[in-house]
């Protein structure tokens, strides 16, 4: 049974929620995997606390809850803050490292992307997120590029399905 555990954190506005519901549609609808994934924000402030968790794999999901995740995806220091000590041996954190400034070495490896600074470049800082996402496919292979790419074009704006691919495919090109 294969069975992964990505736990996503960072604040509102960075596309966490999105990063999640990204994941586990590719995983369903495109790769042919089983999937869960599950969501937390803050709600109260602007900013806040933003949280997605996806499980995904050969066999049905009985726990939709991430208790030791394989991948830490942190776009925000408190999001190493919050979960970093969750991870599993061996596992992988991925960071932006233009915003998380404070990790300790472990048990882990590290994937550093400077996403935020890539996004400008790519027009829009909102897109950090598929920047890193795509380095994390890349390195990973967890899922399919061309899963992703379509789960990209169903689950985001007509309007912002270019710049969000472009970002996507701007990550995959980090790790050849």
């Amino acid at each position: 049974m294969n069975r992964t555990e990505i736990l996503i954190g960072g604040v509102g506005g960075q596309g966490v929620i999105l990063t999640g519901i990204l994941l586990g549609t590719a995983a369903t609808l495109f790769d042919g995997q089983k999937a869960v994934q599950t969501q937390a924000y803050s709600s109260e402030q602007r900013g806040g606390m933003a949280r997605a968790e996806v499980i995904m794999g050969s066999e049905p999901i009985t726990d939709p809850q991430v208790r030791s995740p394989d991948i830490l995806i942190a776009l925000a220091d408190d999001a190493v803050k919050r979960h970093l000590h969750k991870i599993k041996p061996n596992g992988l954190l991925a960071i932006d490292s233009n915003l998380v400034k404070e990790v300790k070495l472990g048990d882990y490896q590290i994937l550093q992307v400077s996403a935020t600074s890539m996004a400008e470049q790519e027009g829009s800082i909102v897109v950090a997120n598929l920047i890193i996402l795509g380095a994390l496919i890349k390195k990973t292979g967890i899922l399919s590029v061309p899963a992703m790419e379509k789960a990209i074009e169903v689950s985001v704006p007509s309007k912002a399905k270019a710049l969000n691919l472009n970002a996507f495919r701007r990550g995959l090109e980090l790790y050849i």
